[in-house]
């Protein structure tokens, strides 16, 4: 049903113009909305993104990738950064295509408006101002008519007095002006008669002419604006549904990642990572006390002492012999820096606060293997950080040939190892064909390049070569021994029942036996726990590096006081501080007689500082904590 509104609202001018006002505004409420759901969608993509490289595989987790959970929740990971990314471009179009396009859209539609209505109120003060001289002219005949009619009335009221000649003369006065005001009663008609017709034209040309196209083009613009609107919601729902596509395919993505765990292989996989090609312990030998008699004194007493080393080999770190971890931690880092001059006479050098001396750093640590033994869980683990500190600057780097690994373990370290070697001997020869090729390509047209150009070039990957090739010989001797080692493990272990029966009948001379001829490559407990000084320090080493993972999610220590900076320090060394003159920080750990002090400066900036160059306050409660974990 059609429908015009300059033939059906004619009258409604006003009606229409608050109309179409109220139509751009819900135009430009509703560009609103969408530029805040793309500003929602933007910040969900963040928030999501954030989420995704939060909980992403750290670098000194490489070895989970191994284990089906572990990919799968890497891959769930990834597709949620898909969704991010999705999530993304649909904001990015919903600004572009939709809130641009109708902000765009409602200024010309402001502008196309204003011009419509500006017509129509000239069109409006048109026929009003014809209406006015319409008014006008009928109220001058009006007034004309009166006075022509009172001007005859006095005439002929004068003819009916006339007697005397000078009544005479006033009665042909008021005739003539009678007459006059009677031709002006009619120019006075023929005013109004041709202001009547004019505005009837006028009017009959704004009902019907004016009025209908001006409303006409309000109409086709309002129509404009709601099917504009109609194409911003479509267009919404269709950015929308081109996203839904990916994120269908994200979704199964992650389905498939789930559905790929594999628990029977992940468990298969923890044997392959930690099996340490160890032969399990042998049955505890019978030893007969009541045949004291028939054993030497010193025989006895050497298998005693054999035994107890082997009970004391058998302790898992860090609870090896305590002489040999005091040589760990006799030195763990370069003594603090003596503090600087001090203006004022006798300075700082008989202060409680100067360096300790060599000597005075033993007993300490002491203490603290003490405290790390006795005590309780919290201040065991402070202990635990200031070994740490002192035994990561000790402690030096792996062998080539990973002796300090399990024979399992080392196999599968070589041969990952060479099957990178050849790799890149691979990719060096791929190289070296490519470089010879071009190389007889410029031979044979010089005006390509200079064959000699490529011969430093042809000399480096040479080299390289004969550098990965001794490396490829090297690493396969030592799979070859490794290889080796285990093959008579499995042969010890295959030929078991019968060193059983042979370790049954003389039990002291095979014991002594086996202690003093054990190898240096298997001095191992039967738990594999190493008893070489070098062997126990590499262990220790890679457990001092699970406690960096241990203690990186744990929460900071509290203060127990307060200090003040006596002078600058620049901490070039790892784990120090620096930190300017008159500054205050907070104390975290006391110091325990090496000469540092662990403090903060804020959540972020902790590390150690020379103890004399800072002046301490601590609190109250945190000296009696101090002092109740030290006598735990």
């Amino acid at each position: 049903m059609s429908c015009n509104w300059g033939t059906e609202l004619w009258d409604q001018f006003d009606n229409l113009e608050k109309h179409t006002s109220w139509g751009i505004d819900f135009l430009e409420r509703y560009t609103k909305f969408v530029k805040e759901r793309a500003d929602i969608e933007l910040s969900y993509a963040k928030q999501i993104r954030s989420l995704s490289k939060k909980y992403h595989p750290k670098r000194n987790r490489e070895d989970e990738s191994r284990y089906t959970w572990f990919v799968a929740f890497a891959a769930t990971l990834q597709q949620l950064n898909e969704l991010a990314i999705q999530r993304e471009d649909l904001a990015e179009n919903l600004n572009a295509q939709i809130v641009c396009e109708l902000t765009r859209y409602t200024q010309e539609l402001k502008t196309e408006r204003k011009s419509h209505f500006q017509d129509g109120r000239r069109a409006q003060q048109h026929i009003e101002s014809s209406w006015k001289q319409l008014e006008s002219s009928k109220r001058r005949f009006e007034r004309d008519c009166k006075e022509a009619e009172r001007a005859q009335h006095v005439s002929d009221k004068i003819d009916l007095d006339n007697k005397t000649d000078g009544e005479k003369r006033c009665s042909l006065k008021a005739r003539q002006t009678a007459q006059q005001k009677q031709q002006a009663a009619e120019e006075s008609r023929k005013d109004y008669v041709t202001s009547l017709n004019q505005f009837n034209q006028d009017q009959h040309q704004h009902y019907h002419t004016l009025v209908p196209v001006i409303y006409q083009r309000i109409q086709d613009m309002e129509e404009r604006r709601i099917e504009r609107i109609g194409e911003a919601m479509r267009s919404l729902a269709e950015a929308e549904r081109k996203v839904l596509p990916v994120v269908s395919r994200c979704l199964d993505a992650m389905m498939e990642a789930a559905e790929s765990i594999q628990p029977r292989k992940d468990t298969r996989q923890v044997v392959e990572v930690y099996k340490s090609g160890f032969d399990p312990p042998g049955d505890v030998e019978f030893e007969d006390y009541s045949a004291t008699m028939r054993r030497s004194i010193s025989e006895s007493s050497y298998l005693d002492n054999r035994t107890e080393e082997r009970r004391q080999s058998r302790k898992l770190w860090p609870f090896i012999r305590k002489t040999k971890l005091l040589t760990l931690l006799s030195s763990p880092r370069q003594p603090p820096p003596p503090p600087p001059t001090s203006p004022s006479p006798g300075g700082m050098a008989n202060s409680p606060q100067s360096p300790p001396t060599a000597t005075a750093t033993r007993e300490p640590i002491t203490q603290r293997l003490n405290d790390l033994m006795t005590s309780g869980y919290r201040t065991r683990k402070q202990c635990l950080r200031s070994l740490k500190r002192g035994l990561s600057l000790k402690l030096g780097s792996s062998p080539a040939d990973c002796s300090h690994l399990p024979p399992e373990q080392r196999r599968k370290k070589l041969q990952g190892r060479i099957i990178n070697i050849n790799q890149e001997i691979q990719r060096e020869r791929e190289q070296r064909d490519a470089l010879l090729k071009m190389r007889e390509v410029y031979e044979r047209s010089p005006q390509m390049g200079d064959a000699s150009s490529l011969e430093p070039r042809l000399d480096e990957v040479k080299q390289n070569l004969q550098r990965l090739e001794e490396e490829l010989r090297r690493n396969q001797v030592w799979l070859s021994e490794a290889d080796s080692r285990l093959s008579d493990h499995s042969t010890r272990r295959q030929s078991g029942g019968c060193g059983l029966n042979s370790q049954a009948t003389t039990p002291g001379s095979t014991s002594l036996k086996q202690l003093d001829n054990r190898s240096p490559a298997s001095r191992e407990s039967p738990d594999g726990s190493y008893t070489e000084d070098h062997s126990a320090e590499l262990h220790f080493k890679s457990r001092s590096s699970e406690f960096d993972d241990d203690f990186d999610d744990e929460e900071p220590l509290p203060s127990i006081g307060t200090c003040k900076s006596l002078y600058p320090f620049q901490g070039q060394n790892e784990g120090t501080l620096s930190m300017l003159e008159g500054e205050l920080l907070s104390v975290v750990e006391e110091d325990k007689g090496d000469g540092w002090t662990r403090v903060r400066r804020n959540l972020e900036e902790e590390g150690y500082v020379p103890t004399s160059y800072i002046k301490v306050f601590l609190d109250s409660s945190a000296k009696g904590f101090v002092q109740n974990s030290r006598l735990v």
